[in-house]
């Protein structure tokens, strides 16, 4: 049986999206670009962030696949 996955609040995502996007920019110092609203960020500032982005939420996906694989899980204990 599939595990089912928690409810997220409503604007979790969201919200925790955010918080990525401005800890990338702060690592890459674009964080004063990005509190300005008056200026705009570079199409390169942009890419920079989001490819950073990307970057984290692949090596989390892959470490969070990587202990479901080490975890047995209620199923295999069932087995034994």
């Amino acid at each position: 049986m599939a595990r089912k996955k928690p409810a997220v609040k409503p604007g979790a995502k969201d919200a925790a999206r955010e918080k990525l996007k401005w800890e990338t920019a702060r690592e890459l110092g674009l964080d004063d670009d990005l509190a300005n609203p008056g200026e705009e960020l570079t199409v390169r500032e942009a890419g920079k962030i989001g490819g950073n982005m990307v970057k984290k939420l692949v090596r989390a996906g892959e470490k969070a696949l990587e202990e479901e694989d080490n975890d047995p899980g209620p199923e295999s204990k069932n087995l034994r």
